[in-house]
């Protein structure tokens, strides 16, 4: 079977399957990824991996942990929950990076663990970011990073797979933060909501490593779940480079003198030369979901926003506006890196900042404003009237000072601009390129450093027919069921929320049986909803299920009411992960979601069809009056989960 990189890495990272089994789009695998990162969060998972029984880590090499969140807050409160994590680092053998070390993505960067081929996942949505060094990373809650400390292992679906072919080169001014603004902005309407992307084609090797992390970070935003370049001789090159300033930086930062022998443990040239004798990538017939053309030489500097990255526009239409400044941000893991700090040092060498603006910056990391500081860069941008924030993420989450305050609007080299996010809800956040920033402090108003040429970017999406593939009978550990046959309840909305599911007046009171969480369920979306199910029943809803709030309840609350699964068009990606998690079952089947559109018009909010389906879960097929449907086969591992009652269950039965 012809593979995509993203299900090749995955099959490599993949535990409990057969040495021939391929790994495609929709398969639920249980993984041994190469690292976990966690940061702040640290601290709430130490409770959670205490409660499930572990006393010791499966393998102390595979996770990280890094301060970078709240590293402003000097309280005594939080200093202490900073010494607790670093005395578990102690305690467990774990790597452990301080706060003013830099932000936990950059780190792992820098200090090798991200890895080209291989697989990293961490308890923060950007960890999509390593994607721009041809390596697998993808999010996972808290719980997972638990379970991962505890057994090495967690589960993972492999999503849908977009190829996103870049053509041509950028002009001189536009960066990879200009790319993905484009492409979030322009493709704006849940194209590849859950995704993963694989970035390919000839325009590809113009990018550097910087544009492409920028790139593969902002993924998130665009709604996908991971964001993966090519591994090629810009990678190869990079990371020979990286080598070579670790090793010249001595022992310095390193974890643990014992790791350091005669070249460093993650970064040896025996492994980038295998890494580039071995030339992995996708295969040339790859199948992927859809393809997505954009052409880089037709994209000029962009701004996102404001408040969303769903709007874009051109700098040749936003400069003409005059759009008044108050803050501008030099910051985060997307575009705080010495690449960016001098584009931004080239705008304003020899110049001050308006008079009315607050112009923050901070590094992505210690070893980032080290040489940043050696170039000369950082000078320039404190002489240009900069206010230093130290390594971490701050602003970008409303933590710390520079926040926008009521009315005022900022311009961030950041991630993310959601109404309040960096601040007041009553501000405006645009996200623009390091350069446009600068640009845009030393004005007072949104502009580009140099006078830009209008382009019509040029971009199309193309979905590929899905073709069936190799038929696979799937095995069926005892405990799961073969069938499971029931009556269809269908809630056609598309975007039920989970406050629909579970108000969110329930959700704080610890205090709900599960007799308590079934009789409130769907109370929010339909209160007929109760009184027209029976146990046993399966529930059919639309498309996107289960957005909004991360809530467990709202699976667990369908659960204890006697639903036996769930199936959608598709799921909130937070969602599915919830209902696994607790054991029960959520199925993506979008053509059966169709067919009963079709044949139940939305006239009421839950509609009870009177007709019983059959699933055969061997064959990974649904039987009803209306047709067969097939769907993603339901592994080992996520019956697995199914049969344990969830993950905390399961890995307690691991240890």
């Amino acid at each position: 079977m012809k593979q995509s990189l993203i299900e090749k890495i995955a099959r490599r990272y993949a535990v409990g399957i057969g040495e021939a089994e391929s790994v495609k789009s929709g398969d639920i695998i249980m993984i041994r990824a190469a690292h976990v990162m966690t940061h702040d969060n640290t601290g709430a998972v130490i409770p959670k991996f205490r409660s499930i029984g572990a006393k010791k880590m499966a393998n102390p090499r595979q996770p990280v942990f890094a301060l970078d969140h709240n590293v402003q807050d000097k309280s005594e409160k939080n200093l202490e929950k900073y010494e607790k994590i670093e005395a578990f680092a102690r305690m467990m053998g774990v790597d452990f990076y301080p706060a003013g070390r830099g932000i936990g993505h950059q780190i792992m960067c820098e200090e090798g663990y991200i890895f080209p081929g291989t697989m990293v996942v961490a308890s923060d949505s950007h960890s999509n970011m390593y994607g721009g060094l041809g390596c697998l990373g993808t999010p996972i809650v808290r719980t997972d990073a638990a379970g991962i400390w505890a057994t090495g292992k967690t589960w993972w679906q492999v999503p849908p797979i977009t190829c996103v072919q870049l053509r041509g080169k950028l002009n001189p001014g536009v960066t990879g933060k200009d790319v993905i603004i484009v492409l979030a902005g322009y493709l704006n309407k849940d194209e590849v909501l859950n995704h993963a992307i694989e970035f390919t084609g000839e325009g590809v090797a113009s990018l550097s490593i910087e544009s492409r992390l920028a790139i593969a970070n902002m993924t998130t935003e665009w709604g996908a779940l991971a964001g993966v370049f090519p591994i090629d001789d810009v990678t190869i090159a990079w990371l020979k480079k990286q080598r070579a300033h670790l090793l010249q930086r001595g022992k310095s930062g390193v974890p643990s003198d014992d790791e350091w022998q005669a070249d460093h443990p993650r970064l040896s040239a025996k492994r980038i030369a295998a890494l580039s004798a071995e030339k992995l990538g996708a295969d040339d017939d790859a199948e992927y979901f859809q393809t997505i053309h954009l052409d880089l030489s037709t994209i000029e500097p962009h701004i996102s926003g404001p408040d969303t990255v769903k709007i874009a526009m051109p700098m040749s239409q936003a400069a003409p506006r005059d759009i008044r400044i108050d803050k501008a941000y030099l910051l985060s893991c997307v575009n705080s890196r010495v690449e960016d700090l001098a584009e931004a040092a080239a705008v304003l060498r020899g110049k001050k900042v308006a008079d009315h603006v607050k112009f923050y910056l901070a590094a992505a990391s210690s070893e980032v404003q080290q040489e940043s500081e050696s170039r000369g860069d950082w000078q320039i941008l404190l002489d240009a009237g900069a206010i230093v924030l130290p390594p971490g993420c701050g602003p970008c989450i409303g933590m710390g000072q520079g926040l926008l305050e009521d009315g005022e609007i900022g311009i961030s080299a950041t991630n993310r601009n959601f109404k309040g996010r960096m601040g007041s809800r009553q501000a405006k956040a645009y996200l623009a390129s390091p350069a446009v920033v600068a640009a845009s402090a030393l004005k007072g108003t949104i502009c580009a450093p140099e006078a830009v040429s209008s382009f019509a970017v040029q971009f199309d999406l193309v979905k590929h027919e899905q073709t069936e593939g190799e038929k696979r009978e799937t095995p069926i550990l005892e405990g799961f069921p073969d069938f499971i046959s029931g009556r269809v309840l269908f809630c056609p909305a598309d975007n039920l929320n989970t406050d629909g599911i579970y108000a969110g007046k329930h959700t704080y009171n610890d205090d709900m049986s599960p007799a308590d969480q079934a009789s409130v369920v769907m109370e929010n979306y339909d209160p007929e909803f109760r009184s027209l199910m029976k146990a046993g029943d399966i529930l059919a809803g639309g498309f996107n299920f289960g957005t909004g709030s991360s809530r467990e309840q709202a699976a667990t609350a369908l659960k204890y009411a006697g639903i036996q699964l769930v199936i959608a068009g598709s799921f909130s990606e937070t969602y599915k992960r919830n209902a696994i998690n607790n054991g029960f079952l959520p199925l993506e089947i979008p053509k059966f979601v169709e067919k009963l559109h079709s044949k139940f018009p939305p006239k009421k909010a839950t509609i009870n069809t009177e007709t019983e389906i059959n699933l055969d879960f061997r064959n990974s097929t649904l039987s009803s009056p209306w047709g067969k449907f097939t769907f993603a086969p339901v592994g080992t591992a996520a019956q697995e989960l199914i049969i344990t009652g969830g993950l905390e269950n399961w890995i307690r039965k691991q240890l």
